[in-house]
Parts: C-alpha cells; sequence; structure tokens
C-alpha cells in the first residue's frame, strides 16, 4: 500500500500543479482583459464604433469613475460645439460663393443680350436653312412684335383697345402752342374716316379742346421736369419728347404711325403701309436720288489717279412722320435717341437718323434695325410740292395721301391753302407762296 501511494504521490502532485497553473493563466488573462478594457475606455469614451456625431447624454461611461465621464462630457460638447461652428462657416461660405454665381450669370446674361442679336432672332423663328439656289437667298427682314405688356401703363392700354384698329393708330402730341394747326390736323383726318387717331395733350387747354372736339386724347400723369418741356416747349422740345412717350406704345404692343400737327391728311395713310420693317419714314428728300440714295462722287484733285472717292449718300428720314412696328430694334431705337437728346444739346432728327444709320465701328455698336423709305410722292414734304409738284402738269394732278409742311415756317397758311387745293379744288390756292421762305 506504502508503495503504491510513493507511486501516485508524483502524478497527483502534476495534476496539482497543473490545476494551479490553469488557474492562474484564467486570472491573468482576466486581468489583462480588464486592462485592455480600461485603457479602450479611457480612450474611447463614446464607444469604439460610436460616430463622433454622437450626442454628450449617449456616451459610455467609465465603471465607477464619475471624473472620467465628466471629462467625457465635456469633450464630446465641445465637439459638437466645434462641429455647429464650422456648419455656420461653411453655410455663410456657400451663401456667398452662390451671390457670386448669381452675379456672375447676370453679367454674362446682358453681355449675351449685346451680341449676335440677329442670329439669335433668326433662331428662335425656326431652324436654319440651308441656302436656296443662286439669286433665290433672302436674309431676314421683319423683325417680331415684342410680348405686349399691360402692366407698363394700364390706363393707356384701356384706351388703346378702344382707338387702336389692328393694334395700330396714328399718335400727336400737342400742346397749347400748336392749337390751331393741331385743330386742321384733326379735322382732315375726320374728313378721311381715319378713326385710329390718338392726341397725347402735353397740357390742360389741348386736352379739354380735343375732349370738345370729340378726338380721341390721352393726358398723361405729371412727370415733373418732363410735363415741365411739354406745356411750355417749342416744336423741337416736344420733338424730343415724343421718343420717351411713344416707348410705351410699343411696350404695350400697337404699332404707331407718329405725327407731327403740321401734317395735311388726304387719304388714309394705313392702306399704304408695308409694314416689313422696324420703321418706316417719310424722307426729307426731292426727287429718286435723294429719297432713296445715291453713288455721291467726292473729287480731291490733289490724290492724282485716286482722285475720285465714292460715296452712299441718301437724304434724312423725317421724324416728324413715320411708322414703327413694336419690336426690340425699335424700342432700343428710342432709348438710344431719348438718352442722347436729355445729354446733348441735339436737334431730335439729326440724332434719329445717326442712330439708325451709323454703322457698328470701333468703340460703337450700331443699331440693327430694318428701314423702309416712304414713296416721296405718296408721303409728299413741303419742299417736293412747291418746288415740283404744283409746277409740273402731270403730277399736280395726283393725289398724295398725306402732306408734311417741314420745309415751311408760314405752315398753318400753308396747310390751309393745301387743304384748298386738294380737297375744295381751288387750282390757284398754292401759288402765292414762293418755293422756298422768306427768310
Amino acid at each position: 500500500m506504502i508503495g503504491r501511494r510513493e507511486r501516485e504521490g508524483p502524478l497527483m502532485r502534476n495534476n496539482s500543479n497543473t490545476h494551479s497553473l490553469r488557474k492562474s493563466r484564467v486570472v491573468t488573462a482576466v486581468a489583462i482583459g480588464v486592462l485592455i478594457g480600461c485603457i479602450f475606455a479611457f480612450m474611447f469614451p463614446n464607444g469604439f464604433f460610436v460616430s463622433d456625431s454622437v450626442t454628450p447624454n449617449r456616451h459610455i461611461p467609465l465603471a465607477g469613475s464619475k471624473t472620467q465621464e465628466n471629462s467625457a462630457g465635456c469633450e464630446s460638447s465641445d465637439r459638437v460645439n466645434m462641429l455647429k461652428s464650422e456648419f455656420v462657416a461653411v453655410s455663410e461660405k456657400n451663401a456667398e460663393l452662390k451671390k457670386q454665381v448669381r452675379e456672375l450669370t447676370e453679367r454674362l446674361q446682358l453681355a449675351e443680350q449685346g451680341k449676335d442679336q440677329a442670329q439669335k432672332q433668326f433662331l428662335a423663328l425656326g431652324k436654319q436653312p440651308k441656302t436656296g439656289p443662286f439669286g433665290t437667298v433672302k436674309g431676314l427682314r421683319t423683325n417680331p412684335t415684342v410680348v405686349p405688356d399691360e402692366s407698363v401703363n394700364p390706363r393707356l392700354a384701356k384706351i388703346l383697345e378702344k382707338v387702336a384698329v389692328k393694334r395700330e393708330l396714328i399718335v400727336a402730341l400737342a400742346n397749347a402752342n400748336v392749337k390751331e394747326m393741331l385743330e386742321v390736323w384733326f379735322t382732315n383726318i375726320k374728313r378721311v374716316g381715319i378713326r385710329n387717331y390718338l392726341v397725347v395733350a402735353l397740357d390742360e387747354e389741348i386736352a379739354k379742346f380735343c375732349e370738345t372736339n370729340q378726338v380721341p386724347v390721352y393726358k398723361r400723369d405729371p412727370d415733373n421736369g418732363v410735363d415741365a418741356i411739354g406745356r411750355t416747349g417749342g416744336n423741337h422740345a416736344v420733338s424730343g419728347l415724343k421718343f420717351r412717350i411713344l416707348r410705351e406704345f410699343l411696350q404695350l404692343g400697337y404699332g404707331v404711325l407718329l405725327s407731327d400737327v403740321d401734317i395735311v391728311y388726304l387719304q388714309n395713310p394705313f392702306d399704304y403701309l408695308y409694314r416689313d420693317s422696324d420703321v418706316e419714314s417719310m424722307s426729307d428728300g426731292h426727287n429718286n436720288m435723294t429719297a432713296y440714295g445715291y453713288n455721291d462722287v467726292f473729287d480731291e484733285a490733289a490724290m492724282g489717279w485716286a482722285r475720285y472717292a465714292h460715296t452712299m449718300r441718301i437724304w434724312v428720314y423725317n421724324s416728324g412722320f413715320f411708322y414703327i412696328r413694336p419690336t426690340i430694334p425699335s424700342i432700343e431705337l428710342l432709348d438710344r435717341v431719348a438718352t442722347r437728346l436729355s445729354k446733348e444739346k441735339a436737334w431730335d432728327q439729326a440724332v434719329f437718323n445717326e442712330e439708325l444709320f451709323f454703322p457698328s465701328h470701333p468703340g460703337y455698336d450700331g443699331l440693327h434695325a430694318a428701314r423702309r423709305t416712304m414713296d416721296l410722292f405718296l408721303f409728299m414734304n413741303s419742299k417736293v410740292l412747291f418746288k415740283t409738284v404744283r409746277n409740273d402738269a402731270n403730277l399736280s394732278k395726283f393725289k398724295p395721301v398725306i402732306i408734311h409742311v417741314n420745309y415751311h415756317p408760314d405752315k398753318l397758311p400753308r396747310m390751309k391753302a393745301i387743304v384748298e387745293y386738294y380737297v375744295n379744288g381751288k387750282q390757284d390756292a398754292l401759288k402765292p407762296f414762293p418755293d422756298g421762305s422768306d427768310w
């Protein structure tokens, strides 16, 4: 028995040692685990797999450590505040960038408006066609009309709805200085049977005068200095004012036959318009060459072989009688003329023609407006009448559409004489007047 115990003793001792060793290993592993857990808990108070955006009251506190819990809460709160500050800063920067983009877009749009306007209008009308056979190609002539905008002047819009025919009308500006000529003007318009006409009264006297005579009238709202010009200004001052007033008619979508009051109407002018251009105007020319254009040769002998220089000339359009369509180029023309007249001491007719005819050149963008010259014997100026027509047996039998007494200062007596000659048949009514004026 003793021998057996001795033989079993070492084995039992080995088992006991092994069991103790396993226990120590487990204790060591647990200790290491706790130590690693403490380290991770200290380094990652909000958890190892938790997002930085987790709020402070969702962090995992360290067991048995209030100091570490408070510390972790402060760190999380600071992190949130920092993120909020960064978000505010980014938002402000984003708003500033949006503003800059908006400003750049507006500048780009303005720049594009001034480029290739004719091409853009052409593209807007339809697909670009291929060129046709030789001699058949025709460029764009008639610009599209603008979209009417009644908000520009609702009161005028209501008047025009009643007065206009096919969205067209004759418009004349008048103040008390031209009262007698105005009476001859509208008397003959009524006699011809023209219904679509309107007087823009520049003072109260003319407004009442038109109402008394059953003449369609529009009295503008007061406009400080502009209306002062209208009430007291002479012919040239009123002529300059008309370009500003006329703009509203075009914005409302109406074609206007602008008329001075020193004009005698013998037929309805709307029956003789082509309406294929932005501006269709009577000419100050007195024959086919001067009215429709000619090649004028300039001679400079000092140049020797190159002494002759060819020039293209045309006499100016009359700014006292022209038909203007409601298009973008037409409105641009009015804006250009009105702007220059507000800054320069210039004649409105000269500025009107310069803006219509001067081409684009370095430092200047010309107006891209289509224009047509009216028949000089249908839409006749007083030079043609008194210098040519009355002295020609054949031409004197011809009845014009209108006669504009623009070349002579004694306007009223000549207007009355024209009525006597063409309306009442008095053959010698024009004879007392000289071809030109007395001065």
